[in-house]
């Protein structure tokens, strides 16, 4: 007997929607259940806001079963339409490739791709989607669909009676080859799970349908909620847009801060659905939490397992120790070159192409930090500086090596919050 993994996804929040409750579970009771969720290869990199399918499959591996993750590496040429007011710009097949490539690699943080019976699997959609031809596709798909049941999804509606919007008949045919897919990986792999997002209820739905008509198949589905933060904002975005899982896109200290900034209201659901920690030990670090929630332990204990499971330990620790220097938990004088390099890219940074010799009126015009050496005068006068963590007390303050942190950098913070490091070089 396996686990029923129906009954551990809902525990955990997972579940918003499955088909075929009783059936499904006695499924998942009686077999090693191969389930799949597609992800869009439309940018290099996932973001937090994929985490949820991301673990939907993680859980499902963990509990016995075997995940499948599509890349739409042939459905992403065209674009699912579901949610959206306008037809996506269409790339190129071998920016796709790539995004692909970068995708499988971030997955592996997650599953486990050579672990035996239950290895997860990573497939492109385009390796047989590119050898349809139109004719046979239209014969033995097209015909399983009808007009009426395409035209009556609400996404479609919205756009086909909205004269500034309309939908092209390339988007149009999305569902047909998303069902295609599952009814492929039903015959390859014996799939018999789909799940995804709640706005994919339909998708799933024509899948499992078609591999009933052409496989004589009893397939499943699941959707995962839509993740909403306490505000009632979709979760996985900052104040400049989504949070990628890749360094590129969203530095690491970033990453982590997200993390750092969620609700207290939040915690124990993202505890649940991010993290594999058991339910009684989820209850014990919210009730710790909840008990001096100032210190936001929660927060930080969370950002601490996301940083490392997505970037590595080594980029965890970089992370929570500039997050430490710039709220003041650590002395910046502990810091370290890489750190400082680490801060340089997150606060604003500028370097100083000459030897020491100014004073420190000049360095805080040349860093933004002040608009004149008499602001500067000012602002040190009212001891509003601090230079390395420490109060400047001397209006003509002149730098000099001992003040120099390592690497060759300075700190200066102008009033509570203005955070400036300087790099000098020779």
């Amino acid at each position: 007997m396996y686990c029923n993994a129906l009954e551990k996804l809902k525990e955990r929040g997972f579940v918003e929607w499955s088909s075929h409750d009783e059936e499904l579970a006695e499924h998942f009771i009686n077999n090693m259940v191969t389930g799949y969720i597609g992800f869009d290869p439309s940018a290099n990199s996932l973001h937090v806001g994929n985490l949820v399918a991301i673990m939907g499959l993680a859980w499902l591996q963990r509990l016995g079963h075997r995940p499948i993750a599509l890349a739409g590496g042939g459905t992403g040429r065209i674009g699912d339409p579901s949610g959206k007011s306008a037809e996506r710009n269409l790339l190129s097949e071998e920016t796709i490739n790539s995004n692909v490539i970068c995708i499988e690699n971030q997955l592996k943080h997650f599953l486990n791709f050579d672990c035996g019976k239950n290895s997860a699997k990573l497939v492109n959609n385009n390796d047989w989607l590119k050898n349809e031809k139109f004719i046979e596709f239209l014969r033995d798909t097209g015909k399983y669909f009808t007009v009426s049941f395409l035209v009556n999804r609400e996404y479609v509606r919205s756009r086909v009676f909205d004269a500034d919007k309309s939908i092209t008949y390339t988007e149009l045919s999305y569902i047909l080859l998303q069902a295609f897919d599952f009814n492929h990986l039903y015959n390859e792999f014996g799939c018999t799970l789909q799940m995804g997002g709640n706005d994919q209820q339909v998708n799933i739905l024509a899948g499992m349908d078609l591999t009933r008509k052409k496989s004589k198949a009893q397939c499943y589905g699941i959707t995962f909620p839509l993740l909403l933060n306490s505000h009632g904002e979709k979760f996985g975005k900052s104040e400049s847009g989504a949070v990628y899982l890749s360094e590129e896109r969203t530095s690491i200290y970033k990453f982590y801060q997200f993390w750092i900034n969620v609700e207290d209201s939040d915690l124990e659901k993202l505890y649940k659905l991010f993290t594999f920690k058991e339910l009684d030990e989820i209850a014990e670090i919210i009730k710790e939490h909840n008990e001096q929630p100032h210190l936001r332990r929660g927060q930080k204990a969370l950002a601490e397992e996301m940083t490392c499971r997505v970037h590595g330990e080594d980029a965890a620790k970089r992370a929570r120790e500039a997050s430490a220097v710039l709220f003041g938990e650590m002395d910046i004088k502990d810091a370290d070159s890489t750190l400082l390099d680490t801060l340089s890219a997150e606060i604003p940074f500028v370097k100083v192409d000459e030897a020491i010799a100014g004073g420190l009126t000049d360095i805080l015009v040349v860093s933004g930090g002040c608009a004149s050496k008499g602001e500067a005068k000012r602002k040190i006068k009212e001891g509003g500086v601090y230079l390395n963590g420490i109060k400047v007390l001397e209006e003509g303050k002149q730098l000099s090596s001992e003040d120099l942190l390592d690497g060759g950098y300075i700190q200066l913070r102008v009033g509570k919050k203005d955070f400036r490091l300087v790099k000098f070089t020779k």
